[in-house]
């Protein structure tokens, strides 16, 4: 890979992975209610978890969807029916003090399998391995994942640290909750683009 295409990817993998999309918001909804700390796995979940999808789609997953495309409109049926369910458990979340095991944050594995049925995550992956691995060589596929590892692990930290930092405002349940039905909307919110697509 050239330096130019490099560079290239890098500026990819970090704007596609820094702006809003599911997982970043539903970070900085996880930072706000639970803190940086009980995040981490979460985030670690968000970030190993497309790498590892980098690495199947690149492996000939792409493939399924050009053979059988019914099989996407599928994939993005049950995508946004889980988006739902999760926008409608992020409005309805309970403050922490008041639901001490009602609100738990995401597990590591809950993350990694959540990038199975993001649509943001598979356009990603799928525009990253079609134009900056075209070849689908080992090594090739290798390099998207790892740059993508790179950049997305510290980008969607600086999201779980955005919503730490809205604690000092989310003092009291009532900002709490206007905060989760403000997150839960902008979930819904990013699911336009997929669903209009």
């Amino acid at each position: 890979m050239t330096y130019e295409l490099l560079t290239a990817l890098a500026a990819f993998a970090f704007v596609t992975s820094i702006t809003p999309g599911p997982n970043n918001l539903m970070l900085m909804a996880s930072g706000a209610n639970f803190g940086f700390r009980r995040t981490i796995p979460h985030m670690l979940g968000v970030g190993l978890g497309f790498v590892f999808m980098v690495v199947l789609v690149g492996a000939g997953l792409v493939q399924v969807f050009d053979t059988y495309p019914v099989s996407y409109t599928a994939l993005k049926v049950v995508s946004i029916a889980y988006l739902l369910y999760l926008a409608w458990k992020i409005a309805t979340a309970a403050p922490p003090n008041e639901a001490a095991d009602a609100g738990t944050p995401m597990t590591f594995v809950q993350a990694a399998l959540f990038q199975w049925v993001n649509p943001k995550a598979w356009a990603m992956a799928l525009t990253a391995v079609s134009v900056y691995a075209p070849s689908q060589s080992l090594a090739a596929i290798a390099l998207v994942a790892v740059v993508f590892g790179a950049i997305n692990l510290p980008s969607v930290g600086s999201w779980t640290i955005l919503g730490q930092q809205m604690q000092r405002l989310l003092t009291n349940s009532a900002r709490l909750r206007a905060f989760n039905v403000v997150m839960a909307l902008l979930l819904l919110a990013s699911l336009f683009p997929v669903m209009f697509q």
